[in-house]
């Protein structure tokens, strides 16, 4: 997370825990990154599907909750979440991106990508969120 711009929001505790940190967010669009750490993995040893599908959530939400000023913080709650998985991390970072497609003030609707740092598309996701009042 950049330090100068205002708008890069403080983790929430658990994103924190998994090393995830906001690299970007503005109108329709959120971006979250995280290296890949030996605590992630499954009986594999590479992420565990959970880890991605965090972090789809959480860009996802966030892709929704952008209002442009930091004092005032509109908050998402996940609806629905549907995870595609696609292939392995070929590199060492994941970068998920959520971006919000349509529906109205309350309810609104996302699509997400997870990748790494080679731009291997590793998940999508689908997503519907509500605006807590």
């Amino acid at each position: 997370m950049t330090d100068h711009d205002p708008l890069l929001e403080p983790l929430s505790p658990a994103m924190a825990h998994l090393g995830v940190e906001m690299t970007a967010w503005s109108t329709d669009f959120a971006r979250f990154e995280a290296d890949i750490a030996p605590f992630m993995a499954n009986r594999s040893g590479i992420p565990h599907g959970g880890i991605y599908a965090a972090m789809l959530d959480t860009a996802m939400g966030y892709s929704g909750a952008y209002k442009g000023d930091a004092q005032d913080l509109r908050m998402t709650l996940t609806l629905s979440l549907t995870v595609n998985y696609l292939s392995r991390p070929k590199g060492a970072r994941l970068i998920a991106e959520g971006r919000r497609v349509g529906g109205g003030a309350k309810t609104f609707f996302t699509e997400g990508r997870l990748l790494d740092e080679t731009g291997e598309w590793i998940a999508t996701g689908v997503g519907t969120f509500k605006v807590r009042s």
